[in-house]
């Protein structure tokens, strides 16, 4: 059906262009202004639509953080939130905000890394909140590249290796009909861009895009899975305590594929699974569902992604019956010490910029 709807509307493609180019334009010649924080700002974003990886992009950042002695907090606009304006989630101590209120990232992110958080559409606005409500020196953007009214010190773009070599797909076409937000010429913005590969191999880029990476400093990016973990206790478990077992595989991100195949790659039946679109708001009849198939199957657990397990936590009434397992993954750098020192140079020892 979505896809359907995509070419039905790709006749808007050709506005779409000419709106993002002339609106990037106006912030080129300066006729749209770029306002500058007190803080050091790292902005986080990508060129497509979802399942780049920024998410743990910015926990690697936000540890990055910690171990310099860096103080940083993390504002995001709060994606399918259920509020609107300014909010403050976290003060780094306490998580002053629900899932609903916040959103499904935003909550996710406060909970692992203890860090100020914060959500609002206005990133400026909410960058001069957070500043005056916590002690932070440093602010990382998350899904801000479009964002172009606050000035960022360092433009960070992540994008998922998988998405580049599908040459000729309708993928890598602008919206409505494909998945990019901007052409690739954008990333001419860029400070640095981080090619994630995820769980799958490596491989070079394709020929015709080259030209686009070409003087820009290129870091090449995979998952570590860190382990699975017992949503109600957090015990740590391995891939071989769930070998042999029949577990129901529930997902609701925007590219389930990672998701699955590290699942195949380490021998775990996932025949048995849910899928659930992008920041997926469960709801009682889904959790429902789950149960029904759950039983219906009889499975042994529900074995889920982080991002799922923070949503699911508030049917614990609900699932209180049923063994619910999340996969722990971290974001890891190729070449870290370059990145972290690229990083921290811009961050710890330029001078933050007055208003």
């Amino acid at each position: 059906m979505i896809d359907v709807l995509r070419i039905i509307s790709a006749p808007l493609v050709a506005f779409y262009f000419l709106a993002i180019k002339f609106r990037n334009y106006l912030f080129d010649k300066g006729i749209f202004k770029t306002e500058r924080v007190n803080a050091k700002v790292i902005s986080v974003g990508n060129i497509t639509v979802g399942g780049s990886g920024k998410t743990p992009a910015v926990l690697y950042l936000a540890e990055l953080m910690k171990r310099n002695g860096i103080r940083a907090g993390i504002l995001s606009r709060g994606y399918r939130r259920k509020t609107s304006g300014y909010l403050l989630v976290s003060d780094g101590k306490k998580i002053y905000s629900t899932v609903d209120d916040c959103g499904d990232e935003m909550y996710f992110v406060s909970t692992e890394t203890s860090l100020p958080t914060a959500v609002s559409e206005n990133r400026v606005d909410g960058c001069k909140r957070m500043l005056e409500e916590t002690d932070i020196e440093a602010i990382i953007l998350d899904d801000a590249f479009q964002h172009r009214w606050i000035h960022r010190d360092i433009d960070i773009v992540i994008i998922d290796q998988r998405f580049l070599n599908k040459t000729g797909n309708k993928e890598q076409r602008l919206l409505p009909l494909g998945n990019m937000r901007e052409p690739f010429d954008s990333l001419k913005r860029a400070d640095l861009i981080i090619l994630n590969r995820k769980f799958l191999d490596d491989y070079s880029l394709p020929e015709s895009l080259k030209h686009h990476f070409e003087n820009k400093p290129v870091f090449r990016a995979y998952y570590e899975v860190e382990g699975i973990y017992d949503v109600k206790t957090h015990k740590k478990y391995s891939f071989e305590d769930f070998k042999g077992q029949k577990s129901l595989i529930v997902c609701g991100v925007a590219k389930p594929h990672s998701f699955l195949n590290v699942l195949e790659k380490n021998e775990i039946d996932f025949t048995n699974k849910m899928l659930f679109p992008d920041h997926k708001n469960y709801t009682l009849k889904e959790v429902q569902a789950i149960r029904k198939q759950f039983y219906d199957t009889n499975a042994y657990s529900v074995l889920t992604t982080q991002k799922d397990a923070v949503k699911l936590t508030k049917y614990s009434k609900e699932l209180d019956d049923i063994d619910i397992f999340y996969l722990k993954i971290s974001l890891k750098i190729e070449d870290s010490e370059k990145f972290d020192d690229m990083i921290i140079s811009k961050i710890k020892y330029n001078p933050t910029h007055k208003n």
